[in-house]
């Protein structure tokens, strides 16, 4: 299906593309127009795909690959930048070193990308009341896309703080200079659209509906707000009326854990295997596959493959285990270090001994890269360009990660879930204080994207005495020293730059960034 819109500030055409995988995969129709379309309930179910769509992009047209978890791990203490070269890795070595410059093209995929979906989520808004549905099928898809403007939105304040909210459509360009709005105002719409939705949304899905989000997954990524909000502004949210306190979110929580049937995999390693795909563990889960088999390099987005997994896999040929992947975001020696008594690290860090074929060192090469998303041959697509169809699915929220929420919280089963967690690894049992309970977030979800946000809300100088790296190669490494130093600068408190280009169509309503 595809479709002209007008799309905030960026003045470009947004072609909705099928997503792969159960439900998501429709047939193109060139033809329909904003006259003729949204008419039927089929029509509001295509609108409702292109929604979640947009939760799989990953890249602008033509270049500029920004995936999840390869950003905001390369930002992380976790990875280091990567790539073929300096040159390859240069804009992601911006981001790996934090002098980030206002022009840098992933930095604008990370905020244009959001908008795409929070314009689909509103204008599904817009359009779903005239069209005859039944009832409660409408209420769902209505609290299927408030999940994700929520989702969006909390992926740009994460990153940028200062955004625009619109919770409607743009008419045309005589609105496109927004405002940015006070930050609050940004999180408190946040956690209203996920308290709505999680009144709405089906606790199970079935085996057709796979992908599709539950009331789990809205308490959940609710909670996740909390703890980053909280932690970086230390204040409540405000759903409407509704004071969201950390006594409120830890009951969310506690019904999740208590009520949703999810539980943790007997093994640590099916997270992130074909057999764990939206298994009892993934609580919230983006599907990416090989449907429609895809081949355009100018319109990667257009297929469903994961990028993280391409870009992160060894630099190999001859392998009948890992299939040529770019070595962006290698792991770090101090994450190694950090693991290296774990369980967990055979599943979560690849080591270069470990792979067969001939591997090419790329750039700050240290001889360690990720397992969770790579690409390893168990997620090779069946056609088409083998980089643009890496069929590993996302787990954004984990069942492991609801257990360590509620413990950081201070439940009064915080020793039961820190347990529990260690236990699937055979790990001893250890004292549920939050220096603990933190440090167990690192390894139990390390390289899945969260390592930079939880360092960020727990302050300032956290983050520096973490994300700032010296002299910490580790004996695998190849290259120069000074690039592998990292400084972090605390002056941005952690945010990126406003994107350039987006000031300059503002009209001077937006304000840079501290920092830049």
């Amino acid at each position: 299906m595809k479709k002209t819109y007008y799309f905030f500030i960026t003045g470009f055409l947004i072609l909705i593309s099928s997503c792969g995988k159960d439900f998501l995969n429709l047939k193109p129709l060139d033809v329909e127009v904003s006259t003729n379309f949204y008419k039927t309930e089929e029509d509001i179910y295509r609108a409702l795909i292109a929604v979640y769509d947009a939760a799989t992009y990953q890249a602008l047209p033509g270049g500029a690959w920004a995936p999840v978890p390869t950003i905001p791990d390369i930002l992380s203490d976790d990875a280091y930048a990567g790539g073929a070269d300096a040159n390859d890795g240069l804009e992601h070595n911006e981001l790996n070193t934090f002098g980030i410059s206002t022009t840098n093209t992933l930095v604008r995929t990370l905020w244009s990308n959001p908008f795409i979906g929070i314009y689909r989520a509103n204008l599904l808004l817009e359009v779903i009341n005239p069209v005859e549905l039944d009832p409660l099928l409408k209420e769902q898809y209505i609290a299927e896309a408030k999940f994700f403007r929520a989702y969006f939105y909390f992926q740009l304040v994460q990153y940028f703080e200062n955004v625009p909210l619109l919770i409607k459509t743009l008419s045309g360009p005589s609105e496109y200079a927004q405002e940015q709005s006070p930050v609050n105002t940004v999180y408190n719409q946040i956690a209203l659209d996920l308290m709505e939705a999680s009144e709405i949304l089906p606790s199970i899905r079935s085996a057709s509906e796979l992908g599709r989000v539950t009331k789990w997954a809205s308490k959940s990524l609710l909670a996740r707000v909390f703890l980053f909000y909280n932690g970086v502004y230390g204040e409540n949210l405000l759903a409407d009326v509704k004071i969201v306190s950390k006594a409120e979110i830890l009951n969310i929580l506690e019904e999740v854990i208590q009520e949703s049937q999810h539980d943790l995999f007997d093994n640590y390693r099916d997270n992130f295997s074909l057999v764990g795909e939206f298994g009892k563990e993934s609580v919230f889960e983006i599907s990416y596959g090989d449907s429609p088999i895809w081949w355009d390099w100018g319109y990667v987005r257009g297929g469903n493959g994961n990028l993280a997994s391409q870009m992160q896999g060894p630099r190999v040929s001859g392998s009948l285990k890992w299939n040529r992947g770019w070595s962006f975001a290698p792991v770090s020696h101090k994450l190694a270090e950090d693991l290296k008594d774990d369980p967990r690290f055979q599943f979560t860090i690849l080591k270069e001994e470990e792979i067969d074929g001939s591997l090419s060192n790329g750039y700050q090469h240290t001889g360690y890269f990720s397992k969770k998303y790579s690409s390893d041959a168990e997620h090779w697509g069946s056609g088409g360009q083998f980089e643009l169809n890496r069929t590993t699915n996302f787990r954004v929220i984990r069942f492991s990660d609801v257990l360590l929420m509620a413990a950081e919280l201070g439940s009064s089963n915080a020793q039961l879930y820190l347990d529990r967690v260690r236990a699937r690894v055979n790990l001893p049992s250890i004292p549920a204080t939050p220096d603990n309970i933190l440090r167990e977030r690192r390894l139990e979800l390390s390289l899945e994207g969260l390592r930079y946000f939880d360092l960020l809300r727990q302050g300032m100088n956290t983050a520096e005495l973490e994300l700032t790296k010296t002299n910490i190669r580790g004996p695998l490494y190849s290259g120069d020293q000074q690039l592998f130093n990292v400084q972090f600068n605390s002056n941005t408190r952690g945010f990126l730059p406003i994107p350039q280009n987006e000031i300059d169509l503002s009209g001077g309503k937006f304000r840079q960034n501290m920092g830049y």
